[in-house]
């Protein structure tokens, strides 16, 4: 069986090619030629349909992912599907099933029948999350047992999912030598990086990378090689744990597109804004250009409540840099799992972080839709402005005209335009 990577090699434009470059600025014949040098992917395993087929990359309009997913403290499916309803009614990208709690198996699958646009995971949750219920140590993880667990959750149907190869022996050590405020905040890095520890081995995903790709490559499945030590506070950004890692998921993104495996590198959570261009270009230069998944980044650590903000603001700055996939971030997070409501207020606020970048990168047809409503605004056509906006309910719900119709309640007999009208 093929992967759209090899398709893409072999000078052939896919169905999925043509249904992802939809609402996009190129071809599907530019985006083949992206997804064949590894500067686009288009996850979409060969056994999930869903209807919204996205690609991701270079050229692309910047996407957005949304963590979903129940947690042991609380494992409701239908608070899942609450949310999964907010995800999508906020017209998010992409969702990931971060699940730890009740039955993974089902809420997997409530996910891959219920959404409408690519799903993605954490394998190394499913296996940690039965192994605590069993009362099992971590350190007893089996890399066998691993990779059983990432390929039954490939055939579910899972299109990409987050793996932590550049958790290594050599990065440990890089991060055993330098004084962190906040070692690892990566709860798949953490387990990782626990069990080498006390097994005194290498990470089983890195040792068995070979092994890993096979089971990508026959599900056509799309690595997301995860930043296990990225920085978890700005204090940390851009050191040498970070940077050991980055090189390493350089090495394995090379091994990955050599056996025709899709693979995007993922990015820092918190970095000083002065800081995220350069993280931005160093990433691009030494993945090859691989499409880059950035959480957030949080350019300040004190927004507790309003991360959802602040993530908008790093995720537009590495947007423009060049990253072109943001996670999003809820204003629940470090503080609790989100709800509903947090659900969709971070997918409209990675939204705008995308939508700025893309007009920054100077995509073809990025203003069209600025213009649009401007020109609405300067005729007081209230109905072309909710049309055009970001989220036309909310912009429905809060507008206030004066009785004539003639002006909002901001301005009423006042109102700049207006006045400012030939006569």
């Amino acid at each position: 069986m093929k992967t759209q990577l090899d398709y893409a090699r072999a000078g052939i434009v896919t169905e999925a090619m043509e249904q992802a470059v939809i609402d996009e600025p190129m071809t599907a014949e530019e985006l083949r030629d992206l997804i064949a040098v590894g500067r686009a992917v288009l996850p979409r395993n060969r056994n999930h349909s869903f209807p919204i087929v996205k690609a991701i990359g270079h050229g692309l309009k910047t996407k957005v992912n949304a963590n979903l997913g129940t947690s042991a403290e609380c494992c409701s499916q239908e608070l899942e599907r609450a949310k999964l309803k907010a995800a999508l009614d906020a017209k998010t990208d992409s969702i990931m099933d971060l699940s730890t709690g009740g039955n993974l198996g089902a809420l997997r699958q409530f996910f891959l029948e219920n959404s409408t646009v690519m799903v993605g995971a954490v394998p190394i949750y499913t296996l940690a999350t039965e192994m605590v219920a069993r009362h099992q140590s971590l350190e007893k993880l089996d890399g066998d047992q691993l990779l059983k667990s990432i390929e039954k959750q490939c055939s579910e149907g899972i299109d990409y999912i987050t793996v932590h190869c550049g958790v290594t022996q050599a990065s440990v050590k890089k991060l055993e030598s330098y004084e962190r405020v906040m070692p690892c905040v990566s709860r798949g890095g953490s387990i990782h990086m626990h069990w080498m520890r006390r097994n005194q081995k290498e990470n089983p995903l890195y040792e068995n990378f070979d092994d890993l790709l096979e089971i990508a490559h026959s599900f056509d499945v799309t690595l997301s090689l995860g930043d296990g030590f990225r920085p978890g506070t700005i204090v940390d950004a851009s050191d040498g744990p970070q940077l050991e890692e980055l090189m390493i998921l350089g090495e394995l993104a090379r091994r990955a597109r050599a056996r025709g495996v899709q693979v995007m590198i993922e990015g820092p959570g918190h970095v000083p804004l002065r800081q995220i261009e350069a993280n931005i270009l160093l990433q691009k230069r030494l993945c090859d250009g691989a499409p880059f998944y950035v959480l957030g980044p949080l350019p300040t650590d004190i927004a507790a409540g309003y991360d959802h903000i602040t993530a908008a603001i790093g995720g537009a700055l590495a947007g423009a840099a060049g990253a072109d996939y943001i996670c999003y971030v809820t204003p629940a997070e470090h503080l609790g799992l989100p709800n509903a409501d947090d659900v969709y207020q971070g997918v409209m606020a990675a939204r705008i972080a995308g939508h700025v970048a893309d007009i920054a990168k100077g995509l073809p047809g990025s203003m069209d839709r600025d213009r649009r409503i401007s020109i609405a605004r300067q005729k007081l056509d209230w109905e072309g402005m909710i049309r055009e906006a970001l989220d036309p309910e909310l912009v429905s719900r809060r507008l206030e005209v004066t009785q004539d119709k003639e002006a909002c309640s901001m301005c009423g007999k006042l109102c700049a335009v207006k006045i400012s009208r030939l006569a």
